[in-house]
């Protein structure tokens, strides 16, 4: 009786997102921002259990005549000078007050949940009309190309901070109708709006670039031999392959577009002041930086954390799914 043996047959091979992912997962680097961006988020979501499970108070209100207990000793939250009181570190007033005895503590998770959450729909937005974009110039070339190219050069020329300055002003005076949506002067959406769109040539470039190299692929020439039209190509052949580009960008994009805010929010163009964002906290602590510096320094150290986070994060993707640089797009230019 003959025996047969039979060679081990090998595991099968892992996908690229998985590979992606195990890279990930041991990059202690990444891992540690994807934990801080975590810890962010989870902490200014839940500003509204803070302030009434903890802090006792909401971000408006007022606590001018009030005192809290410290060492044993009754001191007021904002002195007859006029000066707030500093850091507690007890849950009543954590960070201190402001000037009006407001709970800076909780103006800040506010402040922050606000800001992020117009970054989010600003980058939301910049995504709806870069993408198509990019997809249409890139694949189309020719006259599309150079309109499209001609287009988000001109709002590349100028600084985003500049742009974004002048556009918001002018609808918060009036406010803007543009087809049938209504911007009424104040509201959150015009600075969403105009983040959005002012970061539209930041990530369409990119993609436009990729899309062009990626037209020239086989994949492309035998889904056309096909007889598969434009639209259908675009959206099944070439957007999945530009998914990659924009994981990696859209935490860049995000930590951008909450700097722009918070700049906007600080010029008076963005958020109305007196409610809360990065911004709004941040112009009123430079106010009072010689005599309450924690006003200047607990905003600005939470922005810092936002952005750090998120850029830590986008290197981490960056390495993990271009380990050999084959992932070479021009990320987010400075401001």
């Amino acid at each position: 009786m003959w025996l047969r043996t039979l060679a081990p047959t090998s595991p099968p091979s892992a996908g690229p997102g998985a590979l992606a992912l195990r890279r990930f997962r041991r990059d202690r680097g990444a891992l540690a921002f994807a934990g801080l961006f975590a810890a962010v988020l989870v902490a200014l979501f839940a500003a509204p259990l803070y302030a009434s499970q903890v802090a006792g108070t909401t971000p408006d209100e007022n606590h001018l005549t009030d005192q809290v207990t410290i060492d044993g000793k009754q001191t007021d939250v904002v002195s007859l000078e006029g000066i707030p009181i500093g850091p507690t570190w007890t849950p009543k007033f954590f960070l201190g007050a402001d000037e009006n005895g407001r709970d800076l503590m909780v103006r800040v998770l506010y402040g922050g949940r606000t800001s992020l959450l117009i970054g989010a729909g600003a980058l939301a937005l910049t995504a709806f009309f870069a993408v198509p974009l990019a997809l249409a110039a890139g694949y189309y070339r020719g006259r599309t190309d150079a309109v499209v190219s001609r287009l988000l050069d001109l709002v590349w020329s100028f600084p985003a901070l500049l742009v974004g300055f002048l556009f918001a002003s002018a609808i918060n005076l009036h406010g803007a109708q543009i087809g049938p949506f209504t911007l009424e002067a104040g509201s959150k959406l015009i600075p969403v709006t105009v983040i959005g769109l002012v970061y539209v040539p930041y990530l369409a470039r990119p993609l436009r670039g990729q899309v062009l190299a990626l037209r020239e692929q086989r994949f492309v020439e035998a889904a056309r031999a096909q007889g598969m039209g434009p639209l259908r190509l675009m959206l099944t052949e070439l957007l999945p392959h530009l998914s990659t580009t924009m994981l990696v960008l859209a935490p860049l994009m995000f930590a951008n577009a909450v700097v722009l805010e918070s700049a906007l929010s600080f010029l008076g163009a963005g958020v109305p002041a007196p409610e809360p964002s990065f911004g709004v906290l941040i112009a009123a602590g430079l106010g009072n930086v010689i005599l309450s510096p924690h006003l200047l320094l607990a905003p600005s150290i939470a922005l810092v954390l936002v952005v750090l986070s998120l850029s830590g994060l986008a290197d981490g993707l960056r390495r993990a799914l271009g380990p050999r640089g084959a992932l070479g797009v021009d990320l987010v230019r400075g401001q």
